[in-house]
């Protein structure tokens, strides 16, 4: 699966201009076949890491190539191969100059993103990080919008900052352990002066990239320039990056220091939850409403993460995959409707019931699911985490519903203006509903929010031993006097 990408690179450079769509489709394609191939052959029973390989990389740091997978992981790798494809199709005809590069750029992104997942080397963690940064960039300032320049610079520099931050707590684990293997750095008995520091280094990376409050003001802008593929990566499986590392790294090696700043962590997920509601409430523009979303769903995610209960870490794991999979098919419904308008004001849309009944059907299946309406995936995630913060304080559960009444208040608004009334702009009134190819682009989306929302128990017992795992590792140093 690592591999796949880099081939499909290689193959991308010599193929003929009329082939890169279909090629850039096929190896994607392959490598969502080999995820679900790995999944239907993983042991949910076994809490530890399967599908190991390791090779020594460079022996005087102790460093080596170590991948594998476990019940966490397995599901992140799922969800990024199976949004690459449709960043695929839905560039199809958006993308016109430049596309080799283009298309290279989205396998780039696949290939490094899944290294980031399975990597058991903190040190190729890191690395592979970084590289993620790089076709994430190129993607805002060359096919962005008309302030692509200005959003990409503010991407980097934030991306740079958490990514030191991450190094230096690396850094500082490595040389107390002396290895970069992530199964031995949790091992490891730190001393206590140091704890602290790297717990911050490593907390504060990884918060830029989720992004909590208030290092989220990057986000905002970086969506509304990207190009559609750009978004949907962005925000399906990159912000996903931040919240896979909290659970891999700060809350198995530091315990003590997680428990410590909890309560505090808690209140500024449900201030994130809050916040993030109330300025989608108050957008204008299709991609912000979604960016500030994705927000508030974040606050969620590190709500669940910081309770300890295997309740609230299961329903913040199934609410990254459900929010990477309702928010990415928004990302891919606003370039269909800009492809056609360039426009993203919903001021300038209006009775599109009538011109685009199906693109309608689509937006209003993932309006309501990305606000947690039962039945659809959002919910399981989210009512999940409401009971594993139950535990912890009936106040946060009550502040967190919340964000939910916010959700269900800013996607009803924004399905009324762009989807009931009467056509506001001769361009919504001539516009033409979405093509076979283009409902092929968020079907399998929509599938998914239905049939997770229906029957989460696949998701939830493969996550289930390796969460119960970090559960117990906690819950014993809470016991310890």
């Amino acid at each position: 699966m690592i591999a796949v990408p880099a081939v499909g690179i290689a193959v991308l450079a010599v193929v003929p201009e009329r082939a890169i769509r279909m090629s850039a489709l096929v190896a994607t394609l392959v490598n969502l076949a080999f995820a679900i191939y790995l999944w239907r052959g993983f042991d949910l029973a076994e809490r530890g890491l399967q599908f190991v390989e390791r090779v020594e990389w460079m022996p005087t740091f102790g460093i080596q190539y170590a991948v594998g997978v476990d019940g966490i992981s397995i599901l992140l790798v799922l969800l990024t191969t199976l949004l690459c494809p449709l960043c695929v199709l839905g560039s199809w005809e958006g993308i016109t100059t430049r596309l080799r590069a283009y298309m290279m750029l989205i396998l780039l992104v696949e290939g490094a993103m899944i290294v980031v997942f399975t990597a058991l080397d903190a040190f190729l963690f890191f690395m592979l990080w970084e590289v993620t940064m790089i076709p994430m960039y190129f993607m805002i300032v060359l096919w962005g919008g008309p302030e692509r320049s200005a959003a990409g610079l503010k991407y980097v520099i934030y991306s740079l900052i958490g990514s030191l931050l991450l190094l230096v707590g690396i850094l500082g684990m490595s040389l107390q352990a002396e290895t970069f293997d992530i199964q031995a750095l949790a091992e490891h008995a730190y001393s206590e002066s140091s704890q602290r520091w790297i717990f911050a280094a490593l907390f504060l990376g990884f918060a830029i990239k989720l992004p909590m409050i208030p290092f989220h003001t990057w986000l905002p802008d970086a969506h509304s320039e990207a190009p559609t593929a750009g978004s949907v990566l962005l925000a399906g499986v990159l912000l996903k990056m931040g919240g896979y590392g909290m659970i891999r790294f700060c809350l198995p090696i530091f315990p003590d220091v997680a428990i410590h700043f909890a309560p505090t962590l808690l209140w500024l997920s449900v201030a994130a939850i809050l916040y993030g509601g109330s300025m989608a409430l108050a957008q204008s523009d299709l991609k912000r409403l979604v960016a500030y979303s994705s927000v508030s769903h974040m606050g969620f995610v590190t709500l669940g993460i910081f309770s300890f209960t295997r309740e609230g870490i299961e329903g913040a794991i199934l609410q990254m995959g459900t929010h990477g999979i309702t928010t990415g098919a928004l990302f891919l419904i606003v370039g269909q409707l800009y492809d056609r308008t360039h426009s993203r004001a919903m001021a300038d849309y209006g009775g599109l019931h009538q011109r685009m009944p199906r693109f309608v059907a689509i937006l209003s299946l993932f309006a309501v699911a990305s606000f947690g309406l039962p039945a659809t995936s959002n919910f399981i995630g989210e009512f999940l985490i409401l009971v594993g913060v139950s535990y912890e304080s009936f106040v946060l559960v009550v502040l967190a519903m919340g964000g939910i009444v916010l959700g269900a208040a800013y996607m009803l608004w924004m399905l009324q203006r762009v989807a009931l009334g009467q056509p506001r702009t001769e361009a919504a009134r001539q516009i033409e509903d979405i093509n076979l190819r283009e409902v092929i682009t968020v079907a399998p989306l929509a599938i998914a929010v239905l049939a997770i929302g229906l029957y989460p128990g696949p998701m939830l017992e493969t996550m289930d031993a390796s969460v119960s795992y970090v559960v117990e590792r906690i819950a014993l140093v809470k016991s310890t006097p």
